[in-house]
């Protein structure tokens, strides 16, 4: 039994079946993980589902990290749950990515897939209920297990039971599209917890916003108190009975020490000295995403095009370095985007490239100390997404750059609240705009821009992950259950 419990999707470790059938370990890090270690070994534990064929091995022949729980869940189950509806369903209401004339469709097949979802919540709220100390505080991590506090309350209501979203949440004109019974299903999944948590105020009003629920499972109304430091939801089950969920907000930073560290070891100056090899000395505009599709990469690389058409002053003076590795493959909608980028950065060479300069240089591998060393040599960082939770990346690059960095940085990034009084915030949809913000970064004078970048290094910094994970679990502890 544990007093401190963690669930997410992704563990902090996975397990890789070799030939021989023999099983491979490999540790992740991150802030749950930093987070976590400041918990006693004894006391805690990690509930998360085996992704992979050598997940599901190691729970079969019970082979196990201490403090780590996998859930075996049946693939195809997995499949609906996690493809079917978190990353094709949540994840594009939350991030505002439909393409409203085509979708979405919610017919038969998706109450199937949701089914799933249900079962998978259900698979972590028993196991969550199986495991936890009387009173213990379980931080359910995600969109992905939206449902688990609701799910928990009914099983343990005795747990201090709190959720965080990492990424944004949906309007309520966006989340009203899904069925009014799937959607009061999703809101009182949420409001099962004590307390819920998200990186921004703007995403934590969002919520509130779409709480007001009337519906077989009683009534829930979003209230704001002035004066006091958070606010909520007050609602009534079926039974009767008022509760408060409290909502708030916990912007994640980047823990500097550890960052610059990793930033400075052997591997990332042998990247950076083939990169400063492949610029030849020009400057740098860097940007280190995933092809998703609320990164927004293909108007970066507009903007781009156009600073090399309105400012042909930069014309050989400049190199783009764009670390955009592919994500999720699996689904349609991703694999052309993916294809998309590299179409854009063929044609952007073609057009303006020399025999001794190529403006765009895409790395579609999972190189961290490639992008580490981007970081380092960065004169600009190019932050400009649709909307997202938070953005890390935003944060990491001011924090190991070498000599200062101008950071263009969108509005719909959540890590805007914190760094926008020293970025240059540009409109994420104004390709124009964000092409002059480019000409303004590369323009800045030395001093400004390392100035600017002391700044953004010391907000980026304020809410390290293990003081961000902390900060949730005393709250957490702090409230009745």
């Amino acid at each position: 039994m544990a007093s401190v419990l963690v669930a997410s999707n992704r563990g902090p470790v996975s397990y890789v079946l070799g030939d021989d059938g023999s099983l491979d370990a490999r540790r992740g890090g991150g802030g749950l993980v930093s987070g976590l270690s400041a918990v006693s070994a004894q006391d805690r534990l990690w509930v998360c589902a085996a992704l992979g064929e050598g997940d599901r091995e190691a729970v079969r022949r019970g082979v196990g990290e201490p403090g780590v729980r996998m859930l075996d869940i049946d693939p195809e189950a997995y499949a609906d749950a996690y493809n079917g509806i978190a990353n094709s369903v949540l994840w594009f209401l939350h991030h505002h990515l439909y393409d409203i004339p085509r979708e979405p469709v919610f017919d038969a097949e998706f109450r199937r897939r949701w089914e799933s979802y249900r079962s998978y919540n259900r698979a972590f709220a028993e196991a969550l209920a199986a495991e936890a100390d009387g009173g213990a505080a379980v931080l359910v991590q995600d969109y992905h297990l939206a449902l688990v506090p609701g799910q928990l309350r009914a099983l343990r209501p005795d747990l201090r039971i709190a959720h965080f979203s990492h990424t944004p949440w949906a309007s309520p004109e966006y989340l009203r599209m899904l069925p009014q019974d799937i959607r009061e299903e999703l809101l009182w999944g949420m409001l099962g917890a004590d307390e819920l948590g998200f990186h921004t105020w703007g995403w934590a009003s969002s919520f509130i916003d779409c709480a007001s629920v009337d519906g077989a499972d009683g009534t829930a109304r979003g209230v704001r108190r002035s004066g006091d430091p958070w606010h909520g939801v007050e609602h009534r089950g079926r039974g009767g009975t008022k509760r408060h969920t409290r909502v708030r907000a916990y912007p994640l930073g980047v823990d500097g020490e550890e960052l610059r560290r990793l930033a400075y070891r052997p591997e990332v100056d042998e990247k950076l000295a083939a990169l400063r090899t492949e610029t030849g000395g020009r400057k740098t505009i860097v940007r280190v995403d995933r092809t998703e599709l609320s990164k927004n990469i293909l108007r970066g690389l507009h903007a781009y095009r156009e600073l090399l058409t309105t400012h042909p002053e930069w014309r050989d003076g400049v190199v783009h370095l764009a670390s955009a590795y592919p994500s999720r493959q699996d689904l349609e909608s991703y694999r052309a985007y993916t294809a998309a980028v590299t179409e854009l950065a063929d044609e952007i060479n073609a057009d303006f490239g020399t025999a001794a300069w190529q403006p765009v240089l895409v790395s579609v591998e999972d190189d961290f100390p490639r992008s580490l060393a981007a970081y380092r040599m960065a004169d600009v960082a190019l932050v400009n997404p649709v909307r997202d939770g938070m953005n890390l990346v935003a944060k990491e690059i001011p924090v190991v750059s070498e000599a200062g960095c101008a950071l263009v940085l969108s509005t719909g990034a959540g890590a805007h609240e914190e760094l926008k009084d020293d970025a240059l915030t540009v409109n994420p949809f104004d390709v124009t705009e964000t092409a002059e913000a480019l000409h303004r970064a590369l323009s800045m004078p030395p001093a400004e821009r390392a100035d600017r970048t002391k700044r953004l290094a010391a907000a980026a910094t304020a809410l390290p992950p293990q003081r961000w994970f902390l900060n949730q679990l005393e709250a957490l502890e702090g409230l009745e259950p």
